[in-house]
Parts: C-alpha cells; sequence; structure tokens
C-alpha cells in the first residue's frame, strides 16, 4: 500500500498536469459512470494529500468557480492494489519526465511498455494529441488537452462535497507532510493510549500516512521498543517521532524512495548475503539513479528479519501486529 509520501507526490504531480484545466472525466471500466458525470467537462482548480487519502478538487461545467461551495471532490484513497497511470504529450518538463509512454504510480513508480496491440500515445495530422487507451480494469480517466491519468484498483473513489470532505479528514489525524499540521495532537493522541506505540503510527487517527516501512523505521530510530503503551511514551520523545517522520517523510516525498539508514551504517554492516536478501528487496523508484543509495542500504529493519542490526549486530525480529509484520531490533529497541 502506498505509504503518505507516495499520495502526496500524486497530488503534485496533479497539481502540475491539471491545475486550471478544463478535464474530460470518463470510467472506461463503467463502476464509476454516475460519479464521472458530475465531473466531466469541469475544472481542475487544486489537489491535495491528507495522509494515504488524495482529494482532486474540480469546479463542474457551468458552476461558478469563484465559489468554493460549488466545488465537487473526487475522493480517492488507493488502498493494497490501487494505481495511477499518467501519459503525457511532452509539452511541459513535468510530463516529459512520466517517461513514455506512460508512468504507473503506485505503492513504487514504474514506465510502463507498449502492450501487444495496444498504441502508444501520438500526433494526429492536425497536431492533436492522441493519449494510449486505457489499459486493465480503468475505473476513472482524467484527461486534459496535454495529459491523461487513468485510475485502477482503488480501495475508495467517489465524489463529495467540500462538508463531505471536511468530515472525512476531521477522522484522520495530522499529517506530516502537511503545513498545516499540528505535531501536539499526535503527541497526545499517543500519549492517551493503553496501545502499542507501533500499533499507533499505524492508526490514520492518531497520524495519517504512516505506513509499515516508516513505522519500523521510525520506532528503531527512536529507539522505541515497539510493544511499549503509547501512555509510556515521554512527551519529549513522542515529540522527537513526530519531527523525525517530518524529516524521513519529506525525503521521501521528495525522491519517490523511503532511506532513513545513516551513511555510516550502509554498506556491509549488517547487509546480509545476497542469499539472505533474495526475495526481501524492497523495490525503490531511485534504484536505477546513479547516486542513489541502494536498496539494500536503505533500511535498518524493514524486511530485514533474521540479518544481523546495522548498529548492534543483533538479528533483527519479526513478529505480527494486527494482521501486519512488525520488524525490530530486541537489543536496540529493548
Amino acid at each position: 500500500m502506498p505509504e503518505g509520501h507516495t499520495v502526496h507526490r500524486l497530488a503534485r504531480t496533479f497539481a502540475d498536469l491539471f491545475a486550471g484545466s478544463a478535464v474530460a472525466v470518463s470510467s472506461p471500466q463503467g463502476r464509476f459512470a454516475a460519479g464521472a458525470a458530475v465531473l466531466d467537462g469541469g475544472t481542475m482548480v487544486a489537489s491535495e494529500a491528507h495522509g494515504k487519502q488524495m482529494f482532486l478538487a474540480i469546479t463542474p461545467r457551468g458552476a461558478d468557480r469563484s465559489s468554493d461551495a460549488d466545488v465537487r471532490w473526487l475522493r480517492v484513497h488507493l488502498g493494497l492494489y490501487g494505481a495511477w497511470t499518467f501519459a503525457g504529450d511532452g509539452s511541459t518538463a513535468v510530463v516529459h519526465a512520466i517517461g513514455a509512454p506512460r508512468k504507473r504510480v503506485g505503492e513504487a513508480e514504474s514506465a510502463l511498455p507498449v502492450a501487444e496491440g495496444e498504441h502508444d500515445a501520438h500526433e494526429h495530422d492536425d497536431g492533436a494529441w492522441e493519449p494510449p487507451g486505457p489499459r486493465g480494469q480503468v475505473r476513472v480517466r482524467i484527461r486534459s488537452e496535454h495529459a491523461v491519468a487513468d485510475l485502477t484498483g482503488p480501495t475508495a473513489c467517489e465524489v463529495v462535497t467540500p462538508e463531505e470532505k471536511d468530515a472525512v479528514v476531521a477522522r484522520l489525524g495530522p499529517d506530516p507532510l502537511r503545513p498545516d499540521a499540528d505535531p501536539a495532537r499526535f503527541v497526545e493522541a499517543l500519549r492517551r493510549s493503553r496501545s502499542p506505540v507501533a500499533g499507533l503510527l499505524m492508526n490514520q487517527a492518531v497520524v495519517a500516512g504512516v505506513g509499515n516501512i516508516y513505522r519500523a523505521e521510525a520506532l528503531f530510530r527512536a529507539r522505541l521498543a515497539p510493544m511499549l503503551p503509547g501512555r509510556a511514551v515521554p512527551a519529549e520523545t513522542a515529540h522527537a517521532v513526530w519531527d523525525d517522520l517530518v524529516e524521513i517523510m519529506t525525503d521521501g516525498a521528495r525522491t519517490g524512495a523511503i532511506v532513513t539508514t545513516e551513511p555510516r551504517h550502509r554498506g556491509s554492516v549488517g547487509a546480509g548475503s545476497s542469499q539472505e536478501r533474495r526475495g526481501r528487496r524492497t523495490r525503490q523508484n531511485t534504484d536505477v539513479v546513479p547516486g542513489a543509495v541502494a536498496s539494500d542500504d536503505a533500511f535498518y529493519v524493514y524486511h530485514r528479519d533474521g540479518l544481523p542490526c546495522r548498529v548492534c549486530g543483533t538479528g533483527i525480529a519479526l513478529t505480527e501486529l494486527a494482521g501486519r509484520n512488525l520488524f525490530w531490533c530486541p537489543r536496540c529497541q529493548a
């Protein structure tokens, strides 16, 4: 499931590609036909991320663009299998960076090859741009003059009013990637609970956007025992965890990859053999970028169960908490 940094990257991509543009909205799959009809022909005026939720603001055709009350928001939660796939005509730096023929952004980002029997984006003789056809079960297609975005496999996809959007956001905790986030809300929610801190960091009502990787890595970096009750975490430590999440998630939103290790802990220290690492490797969006931190060096504990801790050499432990794998160092996080 994409973590919050990916959703913020998506919101930024929509702002770059579609903000201020009239958009054609359709549902090639047919399951979102009614919602698409409400938005089709409108103008995209904003895009926002809050945790793992993304909201696209579209003023319907004929509505008053100066009235916030007339805006309708497309709310999308990608869940486990959702992804957005983009293509463009190359007229802007952002579209050009997406690559050809198109780029899919979900849990990872990847350029898609042209499938057999499918056409790539191309120009007609009159110069009009023709995007590639929908691939797979496309719930929503958003098309402007220069770009197209296809949504597949989301957990949630609906049109909501401004009031309904506010109600969704009100149920979420503060998002470390939002400038309007209040860290005091996170600290208070964490310290009033008897639940394990590892579970609280995955609770979107406590902190929005943190997933399994950031949870495990933030706890290690803070040297916090994952089963420690939230109420036992000192306020100073809770504030430090928040500040650390802001730092590492901001870096993830910038690069598209999660890197939590310090340079001195990378390389051969606790990396494990290639045989040990087989099947454990977590792909990063910067894997082919020269000079980027390699995937095998990116994490302290995530997907490193059985391998030596990069700091103390103790074997990384694995257990299950609330149906999700939890990784930690029994010595550093005693």
